[in-house]
This record gives C-alpha cells, sequence and structure tokens, in this order.
C-alpha cells in the first residue's frame, strides 16, 4: 500500500520549516561572508558583459578585465574625492546655512506662537542644525558602502570569478554528466539576473544624471552627493528612490527655502515618475516575473537577513530562487505564487489547451 500518512506528512513539513529556519540562521551568522560572495558575483555578472564586448572586439580576456577593472575602480576612486571635496566644502559654508535655518526656525516659532502654540526656542535650535543633515548623509553614504568594508575580498573574488568566467560552464556540465536539460535553468538564472541589473544600472545612471542636472539648474549644493544617493537607492526596488529624495529636500530647505524645497521635489518626482514608471518597463520587456507584493516582501526578508546589500540584491536573488523552485513540480506552486497575474493565467490557459 503507497502513500503517506498523515503524521508523515506533517513530520515531514515540520522538518522542511526546520530546515529553513536554520539554513536562515546560518546565513545570517555568516552575513559577512555571504555579502561579500554574493557582492562579488553579481559585480562580476555586471562586468561581464563590457569584458564580453572587448573579447568579440579581439582584446584578450586579461587584458579585457584589466580594462574594465581599472575604469571601474578609477569611476570609485573619483566618487571618492567628490564626496570628499563636497564635506569639506560644506564646512566652509557652514555658517550661512544656519543662518538660513535659524531664520526659517524663526519663522516656524512665530507661525505657532500666532495660533497660540508655544513652542521652545531652545527646542527649536536644537533640532535645526545644518550640520545633522550632512551628518546623516555622510554616515548613510557610509553605511551604504559597508558591504564594501571588504573591497579587497570583493575585488579578488569578482577578478577570479571573471577570469573562470569561460570554464565555469564547462565545470557545471562536468558534474551533471554533460545533460543540457540540467543546465537550462542555470542559464535562465543568469539570463535573468544578467538582464535585470544590466537595465537597473543603465536607469540608475540616467536617474543619478537628471537629478544632478536638475539640482544644479534649481541651484542646490552638492547636487553630485544627492545624485549619487539617488543612483545607488534605486536598486532598492519601491522605497529607494522616496528615501533618496529626503536629505536632498532636507537640504534644500536650508539653503533655499520653500521655493528650494518645492523645485527639488518636482525634479525628483518627475525623473523617477518618468523613469521608473516609463523608461525602466520598456527596457523590462517582459517584467521581473515578480508580483509588486512580493519585490516588497523580498526587500524586507533580503534586508533582514542580510541588511543593506540584501535590499540592493532583493529582486535578482528573488528571481534566482522562483526560476530554481520552478523546477521541480513539488516546488512550482511556490513559484506560481511569487509569479505575477499573468504568469498564472498562462498555466491555466496552457491545462485548458491540454485538456480541450
Amino acid at each position: 500500500m503507497s502513500g503517506t500518512s498523515p503524521i508523515q506528512s506533517k513530520t515531514s513539513i515540520i522538518v522542511k520549516f526546520a530546515a529553513f529556519v536554520v539554513i536562515v540562521a546560518g546565513v545570517m551568522y555568516a552575513a559577512t561572508l555571504v555579502t561579500s560572495v554574493l557582492m562579488a558575483l553579481f559585480i562580476s555578472i555586471i562586468l561581464s558583459q563590457p569584458i564580453l564586448w572587448l573579447q568579440k572586439k579581439k582584446v584578450p580576456q586579461g587584458l579585457a578585465i584589466a580594462i574594465v577593472f581599472i575604469t571601474v575602480t578609477g569611476i570609485f576612486i573619483g566618487f571618492g574625492e567628490i564626496i570628499a571635496t563636497s564635506f569639506s566644502s560644506f564646512s566652509e559654508n557652514e555658517a550661512v546655512y544656519e543662518k538660513n535655518l535659524s531664520e526659517m526656525g524663526n519663522s516656524v516659532i512665530e507661525f505657532f506662537n500666532d495660533k497660540g502654540i508655544h513652542i521652545s526656542t531652545d527646542n527649536m535650535s536644537d533640532m535645526f542644525v545644518p550640520s545633522k543633515i550632512m551628518s546623516v548623509t555622510a554616515g548613510f553614504l557610509e553605511q551604504l558602502g559597508g558591504f564594501m568594508g571588504n573591497a579587497l575580498t570583493i575585488f579578488f573574488l569578482a577578478l577570479f570569478l571573471l577570469l573562470e568566467m569561460d570554464t565555469i560552464p564547462v565545470k557545471i556540465k562536468a558534474i551533471v554528466k554533460g545533460t543540457t536539460d540540467s543546465l537550462g535553468f542555470l542559464d535562465a538564472i543568469g539570463d535573468s539576473i544578467r538582464h535585470y541589473l544590466s537595465i537597473k544600472t543603465v536607469t540608475s545612471l540616467l536617474t543619478g544624471l537628471f537629478i544632478w542636472i536638475g539640482l544644479v539648474i534649481i541651484g542646490v549644493d552638492y547636487a553630485i552627493i544627492w545624485a549619487l544617493i539617488a543612483f545607488l537607492l534605486n536598486y532598492i526596488p519601491n522605497i529607494g528612490s522616496f528615501i533618496a529624495a529626503v536629505p536632498a529636500v532636507l537640504f534644500a530647505a536650508v539653503q533655499l527655502g520653500l521655493e528650494g524645497v518645492l523645485w527639488t521635489g518636482i525634479v525628483f518626482i518627475v525623473i523617477n515618475v518618468v523613469i521608473g514608471n516609463i523608461v525602466e518597463p520598456k527596457m523590462m520587456g517582459k517584467g521581473l516575473g515578480l508580483s509588486t507584493f512580493v519585490v516588497f516582501l523580498s526587500l524586507l526578508f533580503w534586508g533582514f537577513m542580510l541588511g543593506t546589500v540584501g535590499m540592493f540584491l532583493s529582486v535578482p536573488l528573488t528571481m534566482a530562487i522562483k526560476i530554481m523552485l520552478e523546477q521541480d513540480p513539488n516546488t512550482k506552486w511556490l513559484a506560481i505564487v511569487l509569479g505575477t497575474e499573468d504568469e498564472a493565467q498562462t498555466i491555466i490557459d496552457n491545462q485548458k489547451s491540454k485538456t480541450s
């Protein structure tokens, strides 16, 4: 007599759940190592595109890797110099910003006093300190750069991955005894992640560039810093672009007043709406293959597990897991849950066509 008893079925579910909890706890415990490996993996996926392009132009692989790595390193060093110069310049102009903010604070106090609401001047002066905005921004950038704390480790991991880029498929084929069917989902994972990260990088660059231009036209100081934050946070789905606007809008209030806040807010809203809702969906084509709810849930889950890096990589990690779940009939239902309504409807239509 075949089949499993209800007790065995419940035991199996409990064991699987316990295994999942153990894996999550293990990943969180080894988060520093895991994030370094993941960052190196995804950096190598992004950099593989220009390297492959150079190889098609008859540039040797080693030289192509060296060119791309030197270029990227130069860009990072350049941005670092720009940020350091900006913060140094802020300390020189801090007195001007404090005067502007003091005048704004006094106006707010007078407004509330006229309405019969008495606010302590001392409390207001403690709350509105221009240096706090820049110090919070500096801390935020340091936190974003925290995942690069093991920069040397990540650099060498990505370098060795790229050097073995051509040998990895051969090794995988040898492991699975050359069966091409077993490799199909690996190719799908690689193509999906490469497609997503490439387009996200382009749209993030466009977002940062246009925000920099817009803020320069408005006259907001340190526009390059606010543009850099917008570029980085654009990788975080759903909430990244909103968070990026906060420090820029606050600083515009300090420097330019309410008019600066209005125009800065318009710049961020227009650019993020156009690129996030028009340009990016067209470039993505078929989309992420994930429901909106799952994208946000994955942001929370991977952020909880891996911190800032998990938030940046939440979408590609979830996409990879979804594709792997699709390969096993026992877990395919989970992939359907993670997917979109259109994908589920396509499966229903296919089932109907087979039965008819």
